[in-house]
């Protein structure tokens, strides 16, 4: 199991997690997936998207607004 660097954009942080994919990211993480948008190298993914230890992952938070 690769170990990614993820930046976490709400927070302006980085941490290190171990996954093979985007929702095994989000789970560790406890981040709810209908609350995010993940980028691998600067395109959207997919939830089962697998990842590389030289991927650069990045969630994003959705803003809705009313």
């Amino acid at each position: 199991m690769p170990k990614l660097k993820i930046y976490l954009e709400r927070e302006n942080k980085n941490k290190i997690v171990s996954a093979n994919n985007v929702t095994e990211v989000l789970k560790r993480l406890n981040i709810n997936p209908t609350t995010v948008i993940v980028s691998k190298n600067n395109e959207l993914v997919t939830l089962d998207t697998k990842l590389t230890s030289k991927d650069k992952i990045k969630i994003i938070p959705v803003i809705s607004g009313g």
